[in-house]
């Protein structure tokens, strides 16, 4: 999946949050300043500056695009700019409140101070939003990681234009595959390699891998946290079609240096920047940043929501899970998220403490053949499955918990964080991922989610990982907002009705 690179106000939307409560405080700051304390929102005039104010601030926003360029614009450069925005904001604020026949009752004293409280609480701000930018760049919050893939001679100009002078970066450089090169490097190539490289890189083989194009570096790349490659292209070498066209089928995101590409199998999807280099990207499926908002929005709104029913659950269900078998009643678990991104998974525990450690001794049970996941029948592990109801099925809590799906309510804690989404894939464990082929680690390019298009085709009826896939695929391939609108209300239906659940 590649996400594009965002376009206009949508690209900066941190910024603008920050101006709009700049605004907002900066009008009542001026309000305090020339009356004393109190609410200016109470008051049906400055009520109505304050709204004519916001909406001239949006549309400065959405038609001014004074937030082109704003990570690299200097101080002085800044505060040009700033009172460029505030000029927009005052004139499309004074020109609404002359449509509305106000502009006599409002106070251009307390617009001047506004204004002069804004332009300086605005710039500080403004500064340090861009301090916190770099400051995740520093830690590597939120980064993408991209892996470099190129010959050997042109790795070190490359590494430099990549972790270069762009000081907000939204990737870090994880490794790099060797066009035209058959064998590892030597112990001397590598080090002279390793010594050319930007300090920031890892000087570690197992966190920076250096391997030469074949069957290890393709396992890397599928087993590994790996969002997108750089296919830098040398003039002198074959274009790696077979290997291009195994990446893509994994759902890794290919950028390219080169102007022209023979392979038609994949759609061009963007061209963009990616460090020192202008690019063209290949991906599965291409999302807008304005798309990529909505649903993260939706996200959290549903996080939110499900938060809060977790802690009403725990409140009648941690009594019953301690009472069947004293312990955490919690379960966390180390799954894959997007795109090999390793993160801990939260459920209400609902099998004995020792589930893991007895899970092999039950593999020759699983229903899925190929190990590409792990269900069985009357599951053993299942806090209190040894009580039967008089049709021998079990009827301990733990059954209950699953059958109900009450086990995934923690997970809205994940979403909440941004680890998961509300529709997504079932995120594997560390076991399964490392079986993956290409063909499988497609499903894996979008952030798993609580619940998903499987979960409401069939669940447990459905053995065939290969289905799953292909049902997972199919969500990627036609995702929309009303699509996960109606697999979020299959949801509820499902597991009312408990199919498919065991």
């Amino acid at each position: 999946m590649h996400e594009g690179n965002g376009k206009g106000w949508v690209k900066h939307l941190d910024f603008i949050l920050v101006d709009i409560i700049c605004l907002q405080l900066s009008f009542v700051l001026a309000f305090w300043i020339l009356r004393g304390f109190g609410n200016p929102y109470r008051e049906d005039t400055y009520r109505v500056e304050a709204l004519l104010l916001l909406f001239g601030q949006l549309l400065a926003i959405l038609f001014a695009n004074r937030y082109s360029g704003i990570l690299r614009r200097r101080r002085f450069e800044e505060a040009v700019a700033l009172f460029k925005q505030l000029i927009s904001t005052a004139v499309a604020g004074l020109v609404l409140l002359f449509m509305v026949h106000r502009a006599g009752e409002v106070s251009r004293l307390h617009l001047a101070v506004t204004s002069a409280v804004y332009a300086v609480l605005d710039y500080l701000a403004r500064q340090g939003n861009k301090k916190r930018l770099k400051s995740r760049v520093t830690r590597g919050v939120n980064q993408r990681s991209i892996v470099l893939v190129t010959s050997l001679p042109h790795v070190p100009e490359a590494m430099d234009r990549l972790e270069g002078p762009d000081e907000f970066r939204d990737y870090f450089v994880s490794g790099v595959i060797l066009l035209g090169r058959h064998g590892p490097l030597s112990p001397a190539e590598e080090k002279e390699l390793r010594s050319t490289l930007p300090s920031c890189v890892p000087d570690s083989e197992e966190k920076f891998p250096i391997l030469p194009m074949g069957e290890e570096a393709m396992n890397r790349l599928i087993h590994g946290w790996v969002d997108e490659v750089l296919l830098l292209q040398p003039e002198d070498q074959p274009f790696p079609a077979d290997f291009t066209h195994e990446l893509m089928t994994s759902g890794i995101t290919v950028n390219y240096t080169v102007t022209s590409i023979a392979d038609g199998r994949w759609a061009m999807r963007e061209s963009g920047r990616l460090g020192g280099y202008r690019v063209l990207a290949n991906g599965v499926r291409s999302f807008t940043a304005g798309q990529m908002l909505v649903k993260r929005a939706v996200d959290i709104i549903g996080g939110l929501v499900g938060c809060v029913l977790t802690g009403i659950i725990f409140l009648f269900i941690a009594p019953a899970i301690y009472k069947a078998d004293p312990g955490p009643i919690f379960f966390t678990q180390v799954r894959i998220g997007k795109n090999g991104h390793r993160f801990r998974m939260h459920k209400f525990r609902s099998m004995y403490q020792d589930a893991e450690e007895r899970k092999a001794a039950l593999m020759a049970q699983n229903q899925h053949a190929d190990g590409m996941m792990f269900k069985i029948g009357d599951d053993p592990r299942i806090l209190g499955s040894e009580k039967k109801d008089k049709n021998g099925r079990p009827k301990g809590v733990g059954n209950f918990i699953r059958r109900t799906s009450l086990d995934e309510f923690p997970q809205f804690f994940d979403v909440l964080r941004g680890k998961m989404s509300l529709v997504g894939w079932r995120p594997c464990t560390l076991d399964e991922w490392e079986k993956y082929g290409a063909e499988h680690r497609i499903r894996a390019v979008m952030k798993p989610g609580v619940t998903g298009l499987w979960q409401v085709s069939g669940r447990s009826e459905i053995t065939d990982f290969d289905e799953v896939v292909r049902l997972d695929r199919v969500y990627l391939e036609n995702w929309r907002l009303s699509l996960d609108v109606i697999i979020l209300i299959k949801t509820v239906l499902v597991v009312l009705k408990g199919r498919g659940a065991e």
